[in-house]
This record gives structure tokens, sequence and C-alpha cells, in this order.
């Protein structure tokens, strides 16, 4: 037996390779002569950074910065060679930074997110690779752009506030104070999903609500966004807000693509591609994937689907774990993954399944039993 195990981080629980090694585990106690490999993966939010240093030989770096609400943390990013950094979004701008309680995206900013960038310009980097999922935020990179030096004003030539509500203040835009630097940069985005800047599948209306939007609130900020794109399109008439992906990560996909030319790419495909799973996968008999959810949107892109692409490709049979699993993940068995397993015993409170602890012990016991039936009905043919 060999197996090739390429998890999701499962956010606020386990990383990438905890969940991975967590499953190896698992698949050991069931089948103690098997050949297990473990990737780390990522679709462009937590991990991505993680997942591409491994891929590349890579190193870190920190720098100080400022998280979602404007508060100093410590951010790290990866390095390449001398010019080529490894960023995520969410070091700086992540949902995991704040709490349940603080969660409202007409104030959280991605401000921090240029802190990250800029600190890496003036070090020499000029190939930027950055994972923008699992954000807090819905500024649509306002944040982002004035760390990076563009004045975004209001009326009174002041700059605008902090979060969704600064889209909505915007009547101008300058550049002066942007480094000449930013022109020689390279930007290549991870990015998981296809959503305009704006409307029914706009980022205010999908992804607001898990970010402390109510009804109301979503309402307002897919207001200020419009307002938003109509007033960036005076500086930069090629601005398209309807691209797929524009409404990524709260809109700096918008931002990134219109301010700094940057490619949106799928973020799985990406991740993939540079760790070199493929080569492992096709010498395999069984591949193992997940993620913290697997819903209908993991078939969007995300990590198991691409994973589970690839497994197709080679005529391989896959398994995907997760901690929750909801009851439209029938469409996954459509995508590529053979059977999937939630890995939470019995009923608990979401601290206690999110427990890293307890998440590391149900993915190893749900990956035995799993691999036990595999080898009984091996037994019976």
């Amino acid at each position: 037996m060999k197996a090739v195990v390429a998890i999701d981080s499962m956010k606020g629980s386990l990383s990438s390779l905890a969940a991975g090694q967590a499953a190896k585990e698992g698949i050991l106690r069931a089948y103690p002569e098997a050949e297990v490999s473990v990737f780390p993966v990522a679709d462009g939010g937590e991990g991505t950074v993680d997942a591409l240093v491994f891929g590349l030989n890579g190193n870190k770096r920190s720098v100080r910065a400022t998280d979602p609400l404007g508060r100093e943390i410590l951010c790290q990013y990866g390095v390449i060679g001398d010019r080529c950094a490894l960023l995520e979004m969410s070091c700086a701008a992540g949902i995991t930074l704040i709490s349940e309680e603080e969660k409202n995206p007409l104030v959280t900013t991605t401000y921090g997110v240029g802190q990250v960038i800029r600190d890496a310009m003036e070090k020499g980097c000029r190939h930027f690779v950055i994972g923008i999922g699992g954000s807090a935020t819905n500024d649509g990179g306002i944040g982002m752009l004035q760390a990076l030096g563009f004045g975004m004003l209001n009326d009174k030539g002041s700059p605008v506030s902090s979060g969704a509500r600064g889209a909505a203040e915007l009547c101008r835009i300058t550049t002066d104070g942007v480094s000449p630097i930013l022109k020689e940069c390279r930007f290549e985005i991870a990015c998981d999903v296809n959503n305009p800047l704006c409307g029914k599948t706009g980022c205010s209306a999908i992804y607001g609500p898990q970010k402390g939007a109510d009804p109301q609130t979503v309402k307002e900020m897919d207001a200020a966004l419009s307002h938003y794109a109509d007033v960036v399109k005076k500086t930069f008439p090629k601005a398209d807000p309807n691209f797929p992906g524009a409404g990524a990560a709260g809109g700096i996909g918008f931002a990134f693509q219109t301010f700094l030319g940057a490619e949106l790419i799928c973020g799985i495909d990406l991740i993939l591609r540079t760790v070199g799973l493929e080569e492992s996968v096709e010498k395999s008999d069984l591949v193992v994937t997940g993620e913290g959810r697997l819903d209908a949107q993991t078939a969007m892109g995300k990590a198991p689907s691409g994973i589970a692409k690839i497994a197709k490709k080679h005529n391989k049979t896959v398994i995907a774990f997760a901690g929750c699993v909801t009851p439209d993940a029938r469409l996954l068995n459509e995508c590529g993954i053979d059977a999937f397993f939630p890995i939470v015993p019995k009923a608990c409170s979401l601290e206690e399944a999110m427990n890293e602890k307890n998440a590391r012990e149900n993915l190893r016991n749900t990956a035995e039993q799993a691999f036990r039936l595999l080898r009984a009905a091996e037994s019976i043919r």
C-alpha cells in the first residue's frame, strides 16, 4: 500500500502538516507496512506559506505589522532565494486573528498585508506569490494600498476610514507616495474563488456573513464597494470589478489586479504544481485529502477538489476527512472524492471539536478505521 496524504489545514485546529501526520499515524495503525507520503497543501489561505516554503526549500522572515483591528503583531513570510516572497494575507488580515465578538467587516483592514509586502520589497524581493484566503476583511484592499503609499482620500482630502466604511468614503486616489520599486514587482495571487467584487455573488453577499455582517451590513458593504469601483475607474479605466476573483478575500483580488497588475491563479493549482504532488500521486495506490469543512464550496476550486482532480487523472481512489461535513458535500462524490468521513465521533462543543489535541486524535482514529475497512475489503476479494 502506497498512500499520498495531502490535507488542507483545519483552520483553528491543525495545520496542513499536522493534519497529514495525524492521518498517516492512523493509516499505519491499520497498515503498518504502508508507505505514506505527507504533503503540505493550501489553496491560498492559511498554510500557503508553509506549503510553498516546504516545496521550494525556502526560509522565513518575520516582520511587525498590524492585525485586522490595527493591533501590532508579528507576521512571517517565506523567501525563495533573494527575490521571491511567499505571503499569505491571513497572517495579517486573517479571520483567526480576531475573536467572534470582534468580527466587523465594516472596520477590519488589510493594512497589515501592505506592510508585509513593503517589508519584502525593501529587502529586495521583486516576485510575490500571495495566498489571499481566510480573510477577516471586506475593504476591497484599501488598507493594503494605503500601506503601499496609495492615497485613498475622502471628500476632505483626508485618508478614508478603515474597513468597508472607507470604500464608501473614497473620493480620490493619489499615487505620489507609491515607491517606484513597486513597478518592478510581479505579483501572482493564489485565489480560490471566482466571485466578482459586487452583486448577488460578490464578496459582501457571499462571504460577508461569516465575517460578522448582518443582512443590512451586507447591503451597506456591497454599495460601498460598488462606489469604490466607480472611483477606481477614474484613475484606472481598465479596472474590472466583474473579473472572476475580483471579490476574493473581501475584494483584495480587485485591488491586486487593478493597482498592482497581478495575475490571479487558482490557488490549489499553484500550490500543487509547486510542491510536486502529481508525481507522487501517479506512483501511489490511494490518495487522502480533506479540510476543516467539506461542503459544496469545496468543489469550487478548493484544495480537496484540486487534489481529487489530479488523483482521478491517474485513476486513483480518493478518501477525504473533515471536521464537519454538510449535506451538500455529496456533490464531492461527483468531483473525484470516492468517500468522505467526518472525524468528530460524538456530540461535543465547537471548542472541544477544534481543540488541537482532540482534532489530532479524532483524525488519527477516523483514518485508522477507514483503512481497517479497506484492509478488510481486500481480504474479502
